[in-house]
């Protein structure tokens, strides 16, 4: 019951900062310098059907009026319509949505298939050969940026011998994880010298607690120590980071769907904003704070999941 009680009132608390993010989103757009109707007509045009779109744009109304439409058709589900692509915003986001999720979970697996290993072996083996390399390893994800990786990856790997392609993600769901593997990776790369830094400390930390020389005093087996005791208790600070990584994916996936030329939300959006189509960006804009706020909530379930002194919307036990 306190778990529902914590979901209930997390998602209430979720309603002001949406709003808030609706409220900025709106007035920046509003703020770029341009015009949405010429952008979409082109500078030679008709002025009648230059004044005619503005009016079905609503360009004519003040600011108020605007943003009251704009919130009325929102609680009805209407995210408006895109004149560039001649569809509702809603479709055209969710035609989006998948390449954009794929992209961000293939980050998100590389990132803990290659972070996880790696900052535990580092851990234990603290100041050795394998931790050394290790951290050179983190310290060169930290420090190269992540279009740079994209445009290496692309250069050496995709033009250079053909192996992946050079843009867009395929036909079919093979095609499509071929196609995911480059951006993903230079998605993850940042994140994966963040994680491994994270797990690395926390393990060493770990292994030097009282509990753990309890459970080696008790006889127990090594794998059950490094798996119960080490590994599980390192991982919980680490839920929360991998969390907030996943979250700074999805915003890092505007950079790399445009290098790579996936067509997901992140391109979209860059597009959207070129073109000053207004709805298409608060829409797109929503829907990654609606997935941030999602995320948060989730982490801290996960966070009472791996560590049962945490109860949700109660003290530590």
């Amino acid at each position: 019951m306190e778990t529902f009680k914590y979901i209930l009132r997390r998602v209430l608390q979720m309603i002001p900062v949406f709003i808030v993010s609706l409220i900025v989103i709106f007035l920046m757009m509003r703020l770029l310098p341009g015009d949405a109707a010429l952008a979409t007509l082109g500078e030679k045009v008709d002025p009648k059907v230059y004044e005619a779109l503005k009016e079905n744009m609503g360009l004519n109304a003040s600011l108020w009026d605007q943003f009251t439409i704009y919130a009325s058709n929102l609680l009805q589900g209407d995210l408006g319509s895109s004149y560039k692509y001649k569809m509702p915003v809603a479709e055209l986001i969710g035609s989006r949505m998948v390449v954009t999720l794929c992209l961000a979970l293939t980050a998100a697996i590389i990132t803990i298939i290659v972070a996880l290993p790696l900052g535990y072996l580092a851990g234990v083996k603290k100041d050795k050969l394998p931790d050394v390399l290790v951290r050179l390893f983190a310290l060169v994800g930290l420090a190269a940026p992540s279009f740079w990786v994209g445009l290496v990856l692309l250069i050496t790997l995709a033009v250079g011998t053909g192996l992946f392609p050079t843009s867009g993600w395929g036909k079919d769901w093979g095609e499509h994880l071929w196609a995911l593997l480059l951006p993903g990776f230079t998605l993850a790369f940042a994140s994966i010298a963040v994680v491994i830094r994270n797990v690395r400390n926390n393990v060493v930390d770990v292994r030097n607690a009282d509990y753990v020389d309890f459970g080696r005093s008790k006889g127990l087996s090594s794998w059950v120590i490094s798996t119960g005791y080490v590994l599980r208790n390192a991982l919980i600070p680490t839920a929360t980071l991998l969390a907030l990584r996943i979250i700074g994916m999805l915003s890092g996936s505007v950079i790399i769907e445009n290098i790579f030329g996936l067509p997901g939300i992140g391109a979209l959006l860059v597009e959207a904003v070129t073109g000053r189509e207004y709805a298409t960006v608060q829409g797109c804009v929503m829907v990654f704070v609606a997935i941030t706020l999602i995320v948060n909530l989730l982490t801290d379930i996960l966070y009472s999941v791996l560590d049962h002194r945490i109860q949700l919307g109660g003290d530590r036990a």
